[in-house]
């Protein structure tokens, strides 16, 4: 995904003559504390509550404001992995989107990459979660993905975590079965160190149904 396909158009920048409670009370109504501001189409930096604190009278416009601008924004055809990078170093809650020419086309929000990691993850649709400790020299996602495939079962997301100074990394994967049972054993069984499990219903295991028969007994 390029960072132009995550642009949120409902959130308007700021303008050099917006006053500061304008500018305050559009920030809480998007739940962002910082604002692009541009002249017409010229993107002039980032804006942030911090930059507004120390005047009494707001209204004031922000252009009058003695302003620590920073300028992190990506290019329309950037990685939104590069929108990520900015949100971690820069500690934003917004970044702005420049076409080639760095006239500004929008901002991602930092609510956007929240709802695009819900949707990359499958957070939202059932399944198990599986996390494996292997050594860095046999990560084969093929490997992973046939031996869930071959319990008749999807991988809907993955991700790797590594360590520092270490040659094990960690492997989540989300798939389409809550069941995980055989697919843990046929981990098992080739060597792999399941670490732990998520959102595991064994259809098995009838444990839950004999607790609720017992309970309904001793109701009689």
């Amino acid at each position: 995904m390029l960072a132009i396909d995550m642009v949120a158009d409902v959130i308007p920048p700021v303008h050099t003559s917006d006053t500061i409670q304008k500018v305050m009370d559009r920030m809480a109504e998007f739940k962002v504390s910082h604002l692009p501001i541009v002249n017409e189409d010229q993107f002039l930096g980032l804006l942030s509550e911090e930059d507004m604190i120390q005047e009494p009278d707001l209204n004031t416009p922000v252009g009058a404001l003695n302003l620590s601008l920073v300028n992190p924004y990506v290019f329309e055809e950037q990685h939104i992995y590069d929108v990520i990078r900015l949100f971690n170093e820069q500690r934003v809650s917004v970044v702005p989107v420049l076409d080639a020419k760095k006239n500004y086309s929008g901002l991602v929000s930092i609510n956007a990459l929240n709802e695009y990691f819900a949707e990359i993850t499958s957070v939202s649709r059932p399944g198990g979660i599986i996390v494996l400790e292997i050594s860095n020299r046999n990560n084969s996602l093929a490997h992973m993905a046939q031996i869930v495939e071959s319990d008749n079962a999807q991988v809907l997301s993955s991700y790797i975590r590594a360590f520092a100074d270490s040659t094990r990394i960690e492997v989540t994967l989300k798939v389409n079965k809550q069941d995980i049972s055989s697919i843990l054993a046929s981990f098992i069984r080739h060597d792999y160190d399941v670490k732990a499990t998520f959102n595991y219903y064994n259809e098995r295991d009838n444990s839950k149904d004999r607790y609720d028969s017992l309970m309904n007994y001793l109701n009689l």
